[in-house]
């Protein structure tokens, strides 16, 4: 037995002839000759047979004395390691390693060439090639969302700059082209070369050429390209052009990428409302994938506690490339944590739905403002709703001070372009006015991208807009007409106590009950009998018996056109419906209204949680649902929902804003859409409906002029016919037709046809007007509507041009009543796939 011990002991001298002699044998060899009593030679083996197994060394063949890699067991002394227990050596001994073996040894290559021969196979066939190649799998990297652009295990990074992604690849979008260089120059740069920024290949394959464009503005907005020292932007695209795509496109790429080869941000965070939380962490998922995870916050992320540590803890993580660097929280929630999220800075901001910042002394606007983030994005389809003072705030938002102060920008910009605005106003005014808006446009064109919804008509179907003044009933103009007595006695009353000049509670009550006796008189029965002593002279006019509860559509001239376009469209067409009211007590009805006559409906509320919407939409968008009309509220459902199940939609009242009447009458005609869309806005013919549209257009003319810049906004309107809200005008057939001063038409009809290129999006002047004849009418469920006598003037006009065969199906439409099945239904049968002939 070999022990420790003796590896400090000197080794037994070896006689050099015994060595040289077994120089060239194998250990088999050695040990078969020797070990064989008899002195006769050993059998031959086969020169292939190598032999090779493992062997035990005796001690005294061990030629150099044992080391251990720890010096402190290198220590001779018996004591050192007594304690420790002795074990065996047992080495494994290669054959030749006694000395250096020469490679041209003939006998050693004749071996290598025999032995190889057993192992080297032939050719594959060109069978086996084939199947090879059919059956072999790509390599694929199996850790998700990682493309090789990390820094190799135990490897030094690279010391040439080179971008991200190949920016001379095919379709590859450039964000920066870093300046020429001569070589010398080059060599000087070294480390601090400038790369080029390129778009992730997986965004940039389903980016529109629009959506190019507008993803390169912003870059250049928040780099400070396109205004020194200011990095902020407003997205003013239209609904349906794809914001949220561009700023997630953006967003992604200054989170990886910049031209000095590292991230240009380490965070962001999106701030929209809280119905679209969980909305932006999908859209996130949708385009990115696993590449990157959003961290949403909302009041059902969970208590107070655990909503602060969340903030915290994301603002608290500084690392260049965090788990989760997109936060993702509601206005309400930013607002009341806005302490904890202004305690560190933040690479992005972007806010969705960015009109809410349009009054700058709010709380959220303040906290908002108190954000350490110069890079600011502020999406609004609408930046100006109302006047030129919201649009001051949203731009001073993102670049603070570029319009001066609040006192400064009304005085300077504001006064003068709306009395340039006014209908009354002089020449001098309108130059003057026109001058201010040349000067405003040249400061904020830099940092504002806006852009029309012209541009979907290459992807969308045809859209027909449609307003229509519909007549009232008697049993209306009556109660109107007292209502308006009323009025007039209580504001006489009341001007006596107060001289401020603004709007009385009483009075914004009235304009309310004005409104609702539009839609219909049973809404405003209540309220009738609840104030006996003011309207005690209206309780005559409801006929007895009258039963508020139960529908009676013929008692209102808006609600007989609607129950008209359901039941002829349900008839002769398979499209379905959209319904929208600003008022819950008016959904009431159109949920009678469906029972009444049989049809299948679903209802969208402010009542209803964000996972209760997602729900409804997803059943009713399903084309075998059954589901024939979507009741939505225009408060709860404005924003973000696509409703392309539906094809036909009804904006039942008008808002203040229009604005908000935009976003809901965007429901249907958006991406996924494949069928011909029909807009119909309803007003009552004379009254308070048709002020508060007149109103919406001179708003619209204002944002055309300031954010569109356009050239030629007809003035409409003067202030003073802005502000006859109680009048009821009789004998009209459209109070607004009237106002716009028509040129076109002659004793109501019209004459000469608008411009070729008018569309929806052009001035109403520019409209096609109906009035005695439904002949220019395109769509066939309103001529036929047209025709039962409610309905006293259309305005109409489509999206763009119609195919010349479709125009051609449309006139062979008009000659008789039972070819009136809808354009739309035509169209399917039209485009059924021929059966092909193998």
């Amino acid at each position: 037995m070999f022990r420790r011990k003796s590896l400090g002991c000197r080794p037994t001298p070896v006689d050099p002839a015994k060595v040289a002699s077994q120089a060239f044998r194998t250990p088999l060899q050695r040990s078969d000759n020797e070990n064989r009593e008899d002195g006769s030679s050993a059998p031959k083996r086969s020169k292939t047979d190598l032999g090779f197994r493992p062997t035990i060394i005796e001690p005294e063949r061990i030629c150099t004395q044992f080391r251990s890699p720890m010096p402190k067991l290198n220590n001779d002394d018996e004591d050192g390691g007594g304690k420790r227990k002795r074990r065996k050596l047992i080495r494994i001994e290669r054959p030749f390693d006694t000395e250096r073996i020469d490679v041209t040894d003939p006998m050693r290559s004749k071996l290598a060439d025999k032995f190889s021969s057993q192992f080297i196979t032939t050719s594959l066939s060109e069978h086996e090639t084939i199947l090879q190649k059919l059956l072999s799998k790509p390599f694929v990297i199996p850790i998700p969302g990682y493309n090789l652009s990390g820094r190799a295990l135990g490897m030094g990074r690279s010391s040439m700059r080179v971008a991200l992604f190949d920016p001379y690849g095919e379709g590859a979008v450039v964000l920066f082209t870093p300046p020429p260089m001569t070589h010398e120059e080059e060599m000087k740069m070294k480390d601090k070369k400038l790369v080029h920024v390129v778009v992730d290949p997986c965004l940039s394959k389903v980016l529109r050429p629009h959506q190019v464009e507008g993803v390169k503005f912003m870059y250049n907005c928040v780099n400070g390209r396109n205004i020194e020292n200011y990095r902020g932007c407003i997205m003013a695209d239209e609904m349906g052009l794809g914001k949220t795509l561009q700023c997630i496109t953006l967003m992604w790429t200054l989170l990886r990428q910049s031209p000095d080869c590292k991230p240009t941000i380490s965070k962001a965070i999106i701030v929209c409302p809280s119905s679209l939380v969980k909305n932006w962490d999908k859209e996130i998922h949708k385009w990115l994938g696993d590449r990157v995870h959003g961290l949403p916050v909302d009041t059902s992320t969970g208590g107070k506690d655990e909503i602060t540590s969340t903030l915290r803890s994301f603002m608290l993580d500084t690392r260049v490339r965090a788990a989760s660097p997109i936060l993702i929280i509601s206005y309400e929630t930013f607002r009341n944590y806005s302490d904890v999220i202004n305690s560190a800075p933040i690479g992005l901001c972007i806010c969705d739905e960015g009109h809410r910042l349009k009054n700058n002394e709010n709380l959220t606007y303040k906290a908002l403002s108190g954000l350490k983030c110069d890079k600011r994005i502020l999406i609004s389809g609408t930046p100006i709703q109302n006047d030129l003072l919201e649009y001051y705030s949203l731009v001073n938002f993102v670049n603070p001070g570029l319009l001066g102060t609040a006192s400064e920008f009304k005085k300077k910009y504001e006064n003068a372009i709306l009395k340039g605005r006014d209908g009354a106003a002089t020449d001098a005014d309108v130059q003057r006015g026109n001058e201010r808006t040349k000067e405003m446009i040249g400061l904020v064109e830099k940092c504002i991208i806006r852009r029309t919804s012209t541009l979907l008509t290459k992807y969308l179907p045809v859209k027909y807009e449609h307003i229509i003044c519909c007549r009232n009933t008697p049993l209306q103009d009556a109660l109107y007409h007292k209502l308006i007595e009323i009025e007039k006695e209580t504001r006489a009353f009341e001007k006596q106590k107060s001289d401020s000049g603004k709007a009385t509670a009483s009075a914004l009550s009235f304009i309310t009950l004005l409104k609702k006796l539009c839609n219909h008189p049973s809404l405003v029965y209540e309220e009738v009998q609840n104030r006996e002593n003011k309207f005690h002279a209206t309780t005559s006019l409801f006929k007895d018996p009258f039963n508020p509860k139960r529908l009676d559509p013929s008692l209102s001239g808006k609600m007989k056109v609607l129950d008209y376009l359901l039941a002829i469209t349900r008839k002769k067409t398979d499209d379905r419906w959209v319904l929208i009211s600003n008022y819950t007590q008016t959904m009431d009805q159109f949920i009678e209204l469906c029972k009444l006559r049989g049809y299948g409906y679903v209802r969208l509320d402010g009542s209803m949680t964000p996972k209760q919407r997602q729900k409804v939409v997803e059943e009713f968008n399903k084309p075998d649902s059954g589901i024939y009309c979507f009741l939505l509220s225009s408060k709860a459902g404005g924003c973000g929902l696509n409703l392309i199940g539906a094809n036909r939609l009804v904006m039942f009242d008008p808002d203040w804003n229009p604005a908000n009447d935009d976003q809901a009458m965007a429901r249907v005609w958006r991406d996924g859409q494949k069928k011909h869309c029909f807009i119909y806005r309803l007003l009552a013919t004379g009254s308070i409906e048709e002020k508060m549209f007149q109103r919406q257009t001179h708003k619209k003319a204002l944002s055309s002029c300031i954010v569109d810049a356009g050239e030629d906004v007809a003035r409409h309107f003067s202030s003073d016919q802005l502000k006859e809200l109680f009048k009821l005008e009789s004998n009209v057939f459209s109070d607004t037709h009237d106002k716009l001063k028509c040129k076109r038409c002659i004793k109501g009809v019209e004459s000469i046809d608008p411009p070729d290129d008018a569309d929806c999006s052009s001035d109403l002047a520019h409209w096609f007007h109906s009035q005695a004849t439904s002949r220019k009418i395109a769509d066939n469920i309103l001529r036929a509507v047209y025709d039962c006598g409610t309905i006293s003037f259309i305005f109409h006009q489509k999206s763009h041009k119609v195919e010349a065969k479709r125009q051609e199906a449309d006139k062979k439409d008009a000659g008789s009543a039972e070819e009136n099945e809808g354009s739309d239904k035509k169209e399917k049968e039209t485009s059924k796939p021929e059966k092909k002939v193998i």
